[in-house]
């Protein structure tokens, strides 16, 4: 079956959301999809006792999470088309796909305000010591002052100071967007290990050295592996802060941790951590401190960027069926 022949029945050809609970809790529209596919069948989520009879008969499968290699392509004879339901395409053998015919689409810049909405929040709620000012207040410090104010913890301006980025990509020009608006420095880091430095960047050592703000945008590779470990950490002034909301394995958290705890580092806000979900004694997650902000990977978690999700992989299938490329990984 090609997916010219898929455009002209599509109620004949069964479609399945494997894990659609990790767009949300239901507050996002699957409509745009289900029209294109009238046959769609969504699961909030998929075991992996249930996988192979959900595959069976699907012709087209949507997953955000869920792994698909050699074994799991195999349990699908009919499939043609995977949509993804992320940027990532870590999770599906891209190799073993292609060999078997089927077509593999991610989806873009779908939550690219969400992002840098959330690494800027994450970075004003640390510099304006906001956790630390709530648990203040809560523990009754501010009763007890004497004062209209308390300032038991130092605030700082962010105007002037700099905001390195790492990985300059559609996520990484937001975020500095709007930590330019902020008054602040922008520098892009250069790839770690290049030389000469291409103009407009500066040394990633250098950067580390000289940034107020450090803030990961980068993808994880072989490469990129703890690019933040304690090296980098000792590199780094006491009072900066790293944010990362790209993914976990950039950052070497039991390093952080320590830093952390030693006073090291101003201060780190973390969206995605190495292993998700973590378990409760991982060295971020079992610490509760005030230059500490960990958020359960919803950096990209707006409801415009989720619907926008389910919008794009819409559009994708459109594209699909009418023979463009549209996102295609494969």
């Amino acid at each position: 079956m090609h997916a010219s022949e898929a455009g002209t029945t599509l109620a004949d050809h069964p479609a399945v959301f494997l894990d659609y609970d990790t767009i949300g809790p239901g507050d996002v529209d699957p409509g745009p999809l289900a029209r294109i596919l009238p046959a769609l069948v969504v699961h909030g989520d998929t075991r992996p006792g249930e996988l192979a009879g959900r595959l069976h008969e699907a012709v087209f499968v949507f997953t955000n999470k869920l792994r698909f290699g050699p074994a799991e392509l195999d349990a699908a004879p009919q499939l043609r088309y995977i949509g993804l339901t992320a940027t990532g395409t870590d999770n599906v053998d891209l190799e073993a796909a292609r060999a078997r015919g089927i077509a593999v689409s991610n989806i873009r810049d779908y939550c690219t305000a969400s992002v840098a909405q959330h690494a800027i929040a994450m970075l004003l709620a640390l510099t304006q010591q906001l956790p630390g000012y709530r648990r203040a207040v809560h523990e009754g410090r501010w009763s007890d002052s004497g004062q209209f104010c308390l300032f038991d913890h130092p605030i700082r301006e962010l105007a002037g100071r700099v905001f390195g980025v790492v990985g300059w990509g559609v996520l990484g020009r937001a975020t500095a967007h709007i930590a330019g608006a902020l008054g602040m420095q922008v520098e892009i880091a250069a790839r770690r290990g290049v030389e000469p430095v291409p103009a407009g960047r500066t040394a990633f050592d250098a950067l580390l050295g000289k940034a107020d703000v450090l803030s990961l945008h980068c993808p994880l590779t072989p490469e990129t592996h703890c690019l933040i470990g304690e090296r980098e950490l000792a590199l780094m002034k006491r009072d900066a802060v790293l944010l990362n909301t790209a993914r976990g394995g950039l950052v070497d958290t039991a390093a952080l941790a320590r830093a952390i705890d030693e006073g090291r580092i101003g201060g780190a806000g973390i969206d995605v951590l190495e292993k998700e979900p973590p378990p409760e004694d991982h060295p971020l997650v079992a610490r509760v401190h005030d230059r500490l902000i960990v958020t359960p990977h919803v950096a990209w978690a707006a409801r415009e960027a989720r619907q926008r999700a389910i919008d794009e992989t819409a559009a994708n299938v459109a594209a699909f069926l009418a023979g463009e490329r549209r996102n295609r990984v494969d």
